[in-house]
């Protein structure tokens, strides 16, 4: 089943002449790409509008004061709520692009890509609806972690697809290492929840105040990261010891050992600096997003060196 599914759309990939015009899956690919890399800037954003105090810089939505540029009331705090809704609005226009184009194409794209499609186009209109609620209820903590979840799961499902529709040649010696890969992500995704919580509920300030309950809160985010960092470490020593690997899969691997450190060490940095300097806060969430991101494409590209037979280069149309 998953062989009927994927065999088009590499084998389509792969016929592509160079220099010829690029094909509807070309196209879808590229505006995914984009995509994800447009909601990734849109959830850097989002948490430094959060420890900037900006959340409520906009006290209205969907207009900001009432108008789409507040020129009059403009500063730092204002312009970044509205240029994160700026930005999620031209995602949502994006979103409804892709809707439209995988539909008129749909001969030419393998059969799940309109359902991938509209998959996103609802994660874009719920992460919507709790942008507006986030503002209307007044910066509520479950709402705003729901608000970054659905976020990320709507990265998630881009990163995905635009995995699932790249040019790949399988050497199969991936092993298991999808599986832990797809372990590594979702514990960063619960890891990047906590830390959601953490931050919505101040409760860094709150515990180190005087012993809040939210301590408990605290306390889960950083228990979490031991199990998040043993499932990529796992990882990253399976790459090292499989010499065969596939280029682009050992290169994620590595990558994703790069991104650990890096966030480990903005963590540290961040909980010692008690959430004071909010630019090591925003670092912290993004590179999370980004080793999150990082380890959901091994684990697409990984099942598809398992799943997928291998298509020989001299099979290339053009070649």
């Amino acid at each position: 089943m998953t062989d009927s599914i994927l065999q088009p759309t590499i084998s389509t990939a792969l016929a592509t002449p160079s220099g010829a015009k690029p094909l509807p899956t070309d196209r879808v690919r590229r505006l995914l790409w984009k995509m994800a890399i447009a909601t990734w800037i849109l959830m850097a954003i989002g948490s430094a509008t959060r420890v900037m105090n900006a959340g409520l810089a906009c006290p209205d939505w969907p207009l900001c004061y009432g108008t789409l540029f507040p020129g009059q009331q403009m500063n730092l705090q204002v312009f970044l709520e509205w240029f994160h809704r700026l930005d999620a609005a031209l995602i949502g226009v994006m979103a409804i692009a892709l809707v439209v184009y995988s539909l008129w194409q749909r001969a030419a794209l393998p059969k799940w890509v309109p359902w991938g499609s509209l998959l996103a186009l609802g994660l874009i209109m719920a992460q919507g609806l709790l942008g507006a609620l986030t503002v209307t209820q007044l910066l509520r903590f479950d709402i705003v972690t729901a608000h970054l979840g659905t976020a990320l799961l709507f990265f998630i499902t881009l990163l995905v697809m635009a995995s699932l529709l790249m040019p790949y040649q399988r050497t199969g010696t991936v092993g298991n290492w999808p599986q832990v890969s797809l372990v590594a992500a979702l514990l960063i995704y619960i890891q990047s929840i906590t830390g959601a919580l953490v931050g919505s509920r101040w409760a860094l300030h709150q515990c180190l105040a005087g012993g809040n309950t939210l301590c408990t809160v605290l306390q889960s985010h950083v228990l979490g990261v031991i199990p998040a960092s043993l499932g990529t470490l796992i990882l990253v020593i399976g790459v090292w010891r499989t010499p065969a690997l596939q280029a682009s899969l050992r290169q994620l691997g590595f990558m994703a050992m790069a991104l650990l450190c890096i966030q480990v060490g903005l963590g540290l940095s961040t909980f010692y600096a008690h959430l004071q300097i909010e630019l090591l806060t925003v670092a912290h969430q993004a590179v999370g997003a980004a080793l999150l991101g990082t380890l959901v494409c091994f684990t697409v590209l990984g099942s598809r060196d398992r799943c997928l037979p291998s298509i020989p280069l001299g099979d290339r149309v053009g070649a």
